[in-house]
């Protein structure tokens, strides 16, 4: 460390005078350090003739990441004085809130909190919050979840939606017979969540009497709710999708409403444990996310 110390100064300054006086040492107790550190590397770090003194290929190489090391420990330093280390906060949310609803926010996030990092994990699996799988889960559910303080965010509506490229840019909703002719796409639900946004759900109740069978006219289905979405916004067919996660192709009009029916959907909880170590910290995160929100 002694070595790499002198050679940083003195590459940084390309001076052996100054760094000796930046680190209170002799010009020449700084020439012994890098000869040892040349020694080690195995070729020179500096062109000491002629002058003026300039950096080898090695040492240009070498200084950019010894400069940067020695700026991550005075920063991490810095932290530790000032109470800020491990302000580091891992997030859960499912893969489609994660990237349509939190992903475009995080600028604001950066800028109200630059100095506290954030682990975002994008799963539809529930992690564990007393095993310190996360500090703050985003739960996507029909009722509060019960295993933390639960706080709840907003809660969606499900739209029958298309692009303009597939239906073109129309006022009057789509009739069942016309819905039937066109290509349908369904995101897989949990088994036996009767609430869940299914063409048979909404069969139910927008066309109860309708002789088409909406399920069995899926053309396209995906295991993930976001690539449904995606699918949709390209134009492969009609979706029934979260209007909280829509929201800016609804705005834009890149999807557009088919029909008046809408289904009512789930709750988004910000769920955390009471205490932790992270606890100022989460209360940043949860303050943040009710702003947004």
């Amino acid at each position: 460390m002694t070595e790499l110390r002198a050679f940083e100064a003195a590459a940084r300054h390309l001076s052996f005078k100054h760094a000796a006086a930046e680190l209170g040492v002799t010009p020449t107790a700084i020439s012994h350090q890098i000869k040892l550190l040349e020694k080690y590397c195995g070729r020179p770090l500096f062109r000491r003739r002629p002058r003026p003194l300039a950096l080898t290929q090695a040492g240009q190489q070498l200084f950019p990441v010894v400069r940067e090391g020695f700026g991550q420990f005075a920063a991490t330093l810095s932290d530790i004085q000032t109470g800020r280390a491990g302000q580091h906060l891992r997030i859960t949310a499912t893969n489609a809130f994660a990237a349509r609803w939190l992903l475009p926010r995080l600028s604001s996030w950066r800028a109200a909190h630059p100095r506290l990092k954030l682990d975002i994990v994008g799963t539809d699996a529930v992690l564990n919050l007393e095993s310190d799988e996360a500090d703050v889960a985003i739960r996507y559910a029909l009722g509060p979840p019960r295993d933390g303080h639960v706080i709840e965010l907003m809660r969606d509506t499900f739209y029958v939606v298309a692009s303009p490229k597939l239906v073109g840019l129309r006022t009057k909703k789509v009739q069942p017979a016309q819905l039937g002719q066109l290509p349908l796409i369904e995101a897989a639900w949990p088994p036996g969540d009767t609430h869940a946004p299914s063409w048979q759900r909404w069969q139910r109740a927008a066309f109860p009497r309708s002789k088409h069978d909406f399920a069995s006219l899926v053309s396209l289905r995906f295991q993930e709710e976001l690539h449904a979405i995606e699918a949709a916004i390209a134009g492969q067919g009609v979706a029934i999708c979260s209007d909280i996660l829509i929201a800016p192709e609804l705005a834009t009009g890149a999807l557009v409403p088919v029909s008046s029916v809408k289904l009512s959907g789930y709750g988004f909880y910000a769920v955390h444990r009471a205490g932790g170590k992270n606890r100022p910290a989460i209360g940043k995160f949860i303050e943040w996310v009710l702003a947004a929100v």
